[in-house]
């Protein structure tokens, strides 16, 4: 109970990160909620799921081109602006999607609600950054990871619930509302907290050109190694685990609709369970030194999940690869954050987020290309081989955060008694 106290204690006490938090559960069930509603939308519109499959894809690429221009303007007007705009925009294009009267349409309303995640999305990390320190950062952005992922697993249940009770366009309008209250919230509740990122940029050593604080960190090895770890991050969550295990699941054991959903519940709740204990080892321990060992048995659950031969093999190390993946938790977005300009947060958390949505892109076309030339078993592999070998290269960047992070920056401002 002690660690618990100590645990839940700096988030209990600051009541912004339990309104972001909210805000964040309401907004985030729009991303689930067209799941369970795709086989009444390839009825409607007469097209296949391929076609319907782009739904997805014009969300995420939404989020991919706004990115960036969302986190400048967090940095220039202020992260209350995206926090309440990112909600209001997402609910059009959720209540716009729920009346789509033809597919283009629809891919229309989804590209307008993809950009409202990802302006919400980028203006509640930054606040998080701002009202957090080096020493809660992970705990606070890990609690908010635990927000989107308890709206992201309630959207689907909500999606089919309510279309089954009143009609296809039910859950749409459902989740539009939610987001509008989310963006009302964030307009009455939460403040504006860009004066608060008062850290101290380093001076240019002697003889050091100067350079424009986001081009020095975007060419910066820290930040080449973070947003690549990221975007393997992404490439494995979609690829390897959206796309070829349930293939692999339903193809080579047999696995029913009902198993698999249950296999991939059971990842999600755990996911959940272990967000907070994960953040509160990115904090002591450090970002690098949670994000590397993850990586790499990440990698080597894909392996397991290739090779099981029976379905409570394949579920053990469908629960292994959920609880190594959520080892690292928050902390590669902790040291995004840790490793931008001070005043360039947002643009430095945009970016970072360009570089898990590539990811998230690419990585069931190129499974599936794997799959399709070889087998699923070699999908798995390949993917596998890939996260280990950016987790091993992420060895390359230099820690930020932990106890001797700490302890080693208060020595180095101590003054050296004469």
């Amino acid at each position: 109970m002690s660690w618990l106290r100590r645990t839940l204690g700096p988030i209990l006490e600051h009541e912004q990160l339990l309104l972001v938090s909210i805000s964040t559960v309401l907004v985030m069930m729009g991303q689930g909620v067209i799941s369970p509603v795709i086989p009444l939308l390839t009825t409607k519109f007469g097209v296949g799921a391929a076609a319907i499959g782009l739904t997805l894809t014009t969300f995420g690429l939404a989020r991919l081109i706004l990115n960036v221009p969302m986190g400048i303007a967090a940095d220039r007007y202020g992260r209350r602006l995206l926090l309440v705009s990112g909600p209001i925009i997402g609910a059009v294009g959720m209540i716009g999607s729920g009346f789509a009267g033809s597919l283009p349409e629809l891919l229309a309303w989804r590209f307008v609600a993809g950009a409202g995640s990802a302006i919400y999305a980028t203006g509640a990390q930054v606040f998080l950054a701002d009202v957090s320190t080096p020493a809660t950062r992970a705990r606070y952005l890990g609690t908010n990871q635990g927000a989107l992922l308890l709206g992201t697993s309630f959207g689907p249940a909500i999606g089919g619930f309510t279309a089954e009770a009143w009609g296809l366009e039910a859950p749409f309008v459902i989740v539009g509302l939610c987001s509008l209250l989310a963006g009302g919230y964030a307009y009455w509740r939460l403040p504006e907290t860009r004066h608060l990122n008062t850290e101290v940029r380093r001076a240019p050593a002697p003889g050091e050109a100067p350079r424009r604080a986001w081009v020095q960190m975007l060419l910066s090895r820290d930040f080449l190694l973070i947003a690549t770890m990221n975007a393997a991050i992404f490439f494995t969550r979609t690829g390897g685990r959206q796309t070829i295990m349930p293939l692999l699941g339903s193809a080579n054991l047999g696995l029913s609709t009902a198993a698999l959903g249950g296999v991939f519940s059971a990842m999600a709740i755990l996911n959940m369970l272990l967000v907070l204990p994960s953040s509160f080892l990115a904090d002591r321990v450090g970002r690098k030194w949670t994000i590397i060992p993850s990586g790499v048995l990440v990698g080597l659950s894909m392996f397991l999940i290739a090779w099981s031969p029976s379905y409570w093999t394949f579920f053990g190390a469908a629960m292994l690869h959920s609880a190594f993946a959520s080892l690292s938790g928050p902390a590669p977005v902790a040291y995004a954050v840790d490793i931008s300009p001070p005043g360039l947060r947002g643009l430095g958390l945009g970016m970072f987020r360009s570089g898990g949505d590539v990811g998230f892109m690419i990585g069931p076309p190129i499974v599936g290309f794997v799959a399709d030339h070889w087998d699923y078993h070699a999908s798995m592999y390949v993917n596998g081989v890939l996260m280990i070998a950016v987790a091993l290269l992420f060895l390359l960047a230099r820690e930020t955060s932990g106890n001797h992070v700490r302890a080693q920056q208060a020595a180095e401002a101590t003054p050296t008694a004469r």
